[in-house]
């Protein structure tokens, strides 16, 4: 049984979804929906691994951020909150 009320679900998959396209290299996305550790990766791959392969590091995060943005928002609240808030899917 779900603890989340609908207008949270949606408030979460909306914050989730845009924030994975516009600042997804960064791994904002994945702090929003509690997933610290894989964000911290996010983070540390784009920032440090950005540095020393001159931006092709960033580029791939930025990638797979998109992707995961554009999936939480073609997502029904539904499919959203089984997977994403209640199996706690991290990556894809």
């Amino acid at each position: 049984m779900s603890t989340f009320s609908d207008s949270e679900i949606s408030n979460k998959k909306l914050a989730a979804g845009l924030t994975g396209i516009f600042l997804g290299a960064f791994g904002v996305h994945k702090f929003i929906l509690g997933y610290t550790k894989p964000a911290i990766i996010m983070l540390v791959v784009s920032l440090a691994g950005g540095l020393v392969t001159c931006g092709v590091a960033s580029f791939v995060m930025g990638v797979i951020g998109l992707i995961e943005g554009i999936i939480y928002l073609t997502k029904t609240n539904a499919e959203f909150e089984t997977t994403y808030l209640d199996a706690e899917k991290s990556w894809f």
